[in-house]
C-alpha cells in the first residue's frame, strides 16, 4: 500500500446505485474488508437487502434530486460520524441517437453528470474542512472512448469524465484524492436489458461486478486517478490521442458494418 491508501476498515463509505451491479458488489467487498457501508438506490427494497446482507445502512433516494443528497451526505455523517469515501456509482444508459427524446437526454444528463456535481458540493466544505476525502466516480470507458448506438449515454460519460478530471486538478494539493473507475461491458442489469450493437461488443469482455469490485480495491490502495478493469481501454486511449483521426475512422468503419448488419 502507497501513502495514499485508502484503509477500507473502519471507513464511512457512501455508494449510490448500491442496491445491484457494480454498487452491490463494491458494498459487499468494502463491507467484507471492514468498511461501515451507506447503501444508496432509488429502489428502496434493493438498498436494504443489500445492507441488511453486509450490516450496512440504507438510504433510498434519487441522486438526480440535490436535496436527497443532502440528505445522505448528512445521514451518513449523523449515523457514522464521518464519509471517508463517496462512490458516485449510479447511472443511466438510455440509447438512442441525436433523435432520441429531450426527456432522454435530460435524464442521463441529470443521473450520469449532475449527481456528481450534487455530491461534490455537499462533500468538499466538510472535506476541505478536514484535509482529505476521496470520490470514486463509475464513469466507464465510455466516457474515455464512446459507445456506438448509445448517444445520450456516451456524451454524458464524457462530461462526467470531464468533472473528475476537473476536481481532480482543482483540489488534489488540498487532500482530496478523485479516481474514475472505467470499465468496458460489466455483466449488471443495465447490460442484461440492453439490446443492439452496443451490447453484442460490449458482452465479449464482459466482467462480472465482482472483478471490477477487486479492481476497484485494488486502485483504492493508491491515488492513481484512472481505474481501468480492462486494462486495453488505455491502449485504445492512447491511440485515439495520438490519431484521433485514424481512431475516428476506425470506429466509423464498425458503425458501417452495424449499418449493414454485420456486426
Amino acid at each position: 500500500m502507497t501513502a495514499n491508501a485508502l484503509q477500507l476498515n473502519g471507513a464511512a463509505v457512501v455508494i449510490t446505485g448500491g442496491g445491484s451491479g457494480i454498487g452491490a458488489a463494491l458494498a459487499r467487498r468494502f463491507a467484507g474488508l471492514g468498511a461501515q457501508v451507506v447503501v444508496n438506490d432509488r429502489n428502496a427494497d434493493a438498498a436494504r437487502r443489500v445492507a441488511y446482507e453486509i450490516d450496512g445502512l440504507a438510504f433510498s433516494g434519487d441522486v438526480a434530486d440535490p436535496d436527497e443528497v443532502d440528505r445522505l451526505v448528512d445521514f451518513t455523517w449523523d449515523k457514522l460520524g464521518a464519509l471517508d469515501l463517496f462512490c458516485a456509482n449510479a447511472g443511466v444508459a438510455p440509447g438512442g441517437d441525436a433523435t432520441a427524446p429531450d426527456a432522454m437526454w435530460q435524464q442521463a444528463w441529470q443521473v450520469n453528470v449532475m449527481a456528481h456535481v450534487y455530491a461534490s458540493r455537499a462533500l468538499l466544505p466538510r472535506w476541505l474542512a478536514k484535509g482529505h476525502g476521496r470520490f470514486l466516480a463509475t464513469v466507464s470507458a465510455a466516457g474515455m472512448l464512446t459507445l456506438l448506438g448509445k448517444a445520450p449515454y456516451a456524451v454524458t460519460k464524457h462530461a462526467a469524465y470531464a468533472y473528475a478530471e476537473w476536481l481532480r486538478v482543482t483540489y488534489a494539493h488540498r487532500g482530496i484524492i478523485v479516481q474514475a473507475v472505467c470499465p468496458q461491458g460489466v455483466r449488471t442489469p443495465m447490460l442484461e436489458q440492453g439490446n443492439g450493437p452496443s451490447r453484442g461488443l460490449l458482452d465479449r469482455t464482459a466482467l462480472t461486478p465482482e472483478q471490477v469490485a477487486d479492481h476497484v480495491v485494488d486502485g483504492l490502495a493508491g491515488d492513481r486517478f484512472l481505474i481501468l478493469p480492462h486494462p486495453e481501454v488505455a491502449t485504445y486511449y492512447t491511440r485515439r490521442a495520438e490519431d484521433p483521426d485514424r481512431w475516428l475512422n476506425g470506429m466509423n468503419r464498425l458503425q458501417q458494418k452495424i449499418d449493414q448488419g454485420r456486426l
